[in-house]
């Protein structure tokens, strides 16, 4: 099968198409022929080796997150799976690839009507919003700021947050052409990366959810609200600077709190059935699969660089 791999961490040059043997399903496991693969975030900081030390070596496929069709099924799989067009959490990586291994409940069957490739674009983003939105205790009626809106998770933020009756909905993007887009798609205040920009926006937030990380995080601690609450779910541009716990103690009368969040913390069950919610309000127009562009796989390198050169809204989708 071809696949994409890692010859060397850094820059996109560092991937490469090559061939592997073909995949057999163990126990437990389905074999998928992927039709579909989201080109994530977390994709390129692996590529990056921004997580150097987390079990990463070169060799490795990136990708976690493909629809396609399931051609076989391992032992001690129940159910029929085999012919169904399917979503697959891959483990974290082996997606850049003509063929996956999936655990079977790590699958979602496609609701009928949706494309593997919007199934490959909102899969994964929309539970990390939702549970992300939840971990920080998000309410109707608060304020909600998405750093980072322009891609995959941030505009899946914005579009449950609206969803969610937030009062406000402001979102940190590049353009004014890229603030419009999201305006269609819930945001009521359009700011700069910096977080200004539009004078009617609310001075202060309930809550934050930063998709960017990076060293001008702290920048943003400092627009909560008290009581407000910030959840970094994404690190594109890296760790925060070391003066981060500092700027909280500073505003220590506010009460406000910052924390992580990995769809990882989540019971697969719930997952699952956040994930068949979203992908069945897709096909009723409820929410929106962004795709930027599709693809082909052996175009990997090229997909990694116009993330890394900020083109992107929403996701790009590589198809085999």
């Amino acid at each position: 099968m071809r696949a994409v791999t890692i010859t060397e961490f850094g820059d996109p040059s560092g991937m490469t198409q090559t061939d592997l043997p073909d995949l057999e399903p163990g126990p437990g496991q389905l074999l998928i022929t992927t039709e579909a693969i989201g080109v994530a975030g977390v994709d390129a900081v692996i590529r990056r080796g921004t997580v150097a030390g987390y079990g990463f070596e070169v060799g490795l496929v990136p990708g976690s997150e493909v629809a396609g069709t399931v051609t076989a099924v391992g032992a001690g799989v129940a159910g029929s799976w085999v012919g169904r067009q399917v979503w697959a959490f891959t483990g974290g990586t082996g997606g850049y690839a003509e063929q996956v291994l999936a655990l079977a409940h790590h699958v979602t069957p496609l609701p009928e009507g949706l494309s593997p490739v919007d199934a490959a674009t909102i899969g994964s983003a929309g539970p990390v919003s939702h549970f992300g939105l939840a971990h920080a205790h998000f309410a109707a009626g608060e304020s909600v700021l998405v750093r980072g809106a322009a891609g995959s998770l941030g505009i899946a933020a914005v579009e449950l947050a609206a969803r969610g009756g937030a009062s406000a909905v402001a979102v940190t993007t590049s353009s004014a052409e890229r603030g419009e887009r999201l305006r269609a798609l819930g945001a009521t205040h359009v700011l700069d990366r910096a977080g200004r920009g539009d004078a009617d926006a609310p001075a202060a937030y309930d809550v934050v959810v930063d998709v960017v990380g990076g060293p001008d995080t702290p920048e943003f601690v400092d627009r909560l609200a008290p009581n407000g609450r910030m959840v970094i779910i994404g690190a594109v541009a890296g760790m925060p600077t070391a003066d981060i716990g500092e700027r909280l103690l500073r505003s220590f009368q506010k009460s406000r709190s910052l924390a992580t969040f990995s769809l990882d913390t989540v019971p697969v069950p719930d997952r699952n059935a956040v994930r068949a919610d979203h992908l069945a309000a897709v096909v009723r127009g409820e929410l929106h699969a962004v795709v930027h562009d599709v693809m082909p796989l052996d175009k990997a390198a090229e997909a990694h660089q116009r993330m890394d050169d900020g083109e992107v809204f929403g996701r790009i989708v590589l198809v085999p």
